[in-house]
């Protein structure tokens, strides 16, 4: 049976690719990658194979060439971040099964996660937050009505937005609608973990003028919740001399 391997490069750091993911690209003889997305040391790691960059392809070509590869031998599509995230894997691994094609989808360190690391940020507090929210503000892709940013933002959650950083003003907007007091700290994190990262920090209030300032537009990560910047939380129970678990047990008098 022929095979595709979808691959998670990670979010720019050539290091961050998972030792799977170097393994298949250094393997590989057919890689479809995604333009200027894939930094070039990563696809540098692919010297046996023959190289085709998908920037300017629509699905039918990138079908057909990875079909092609698979008959020929160890085939790759390579994608930026994690390949689950908004990165159209569906309608291809369905083409390819169309054709007769398995594919495997090998994860990758996505964005959020590089971003949060550059701000040193916990995404998730005790009494704060518990919960991540993912999205993406509306443009030309439609987002669902109950998914509004207004109406998830009355989780108070952390969100993280992609694709959005030009929708800053918007997302800002809708928040503040959707229960978020305008002194919510806010971050912005473009091209995380590249070498020319860079961070802007503020609240719901000043976030998309200092934004504008830094001349941000597009392949950032929009950040919004208390747990970016918190002026208090409560320790994990976990590491508290009170708690008992499988592992330990309360100390005495704790």
């Amino acid at each position: 049976m022929h095979r595709v391997q979808f691959v998670g490069c990670g979010p720019g750091d050539p290091e961050l690719i998972t030792v799977k993911a170097k393994r298949a690209a250094q393997k590989a003889r057919t890689v479809v990658y995604s333009g200027s997305l894939i930094p070039e040391p990563i696809i540098s790691m692919c010297k046996r194979a023959e190289l085709h960059d998908a920037s300017g392809l629509v699905r039918e070509q990138i079908t057909e060439l990875l079909c092609e590869g698979a008959k020929r031998g160890a085939t790759v599509r390579l994608h930026d971040g994690d390949p689950a995230i908004y990165g159209a894997i569906k309608e291809q691994i369905d083409a390819l099964a169309e054709r007769g094609v398995e594919s495997e989808v090998i994860p990758g360190v996505t964005a959020l996660l590089a971003a949060s690391a550059a701000l040193g940020a916990q995404l998730t507090l005790p009494g704060i937050t518990q919960t991540v929210i993912l999205s993406r503000a509306e443009a030309r892709t439609k987002v669902p009505e109950r998914e509004s940013t207004k109406s998830l933002a009355g989780h108070g959650a952390t969100m993280a937005f992609y694709l959005s950083v030009h929708l800053l003003p918007r997302i800002v907007r809708e928040a503040v609608a959707g229960g978020y007091p305008e002194d919510t700290p806010a971050a912005v994190v473009y091209r995380a973990s590249w070498p020319d990262q860079k961070i802007v920090r503020g609240t719901l209030k000043d976030i998309a003028a200092k934004t504008r300032k830094a001349g941000i537009t597009r392949t950032a990560v929009v950040l919004v919740g208390g747990a970016l910047d918190p002026a208090e939380y409560e320790h994990s129970r976990l590491y508290d001399s009170s708690f008992s678990h499988g592992y330990r047990r309360a100390s005495r008098g704790a």
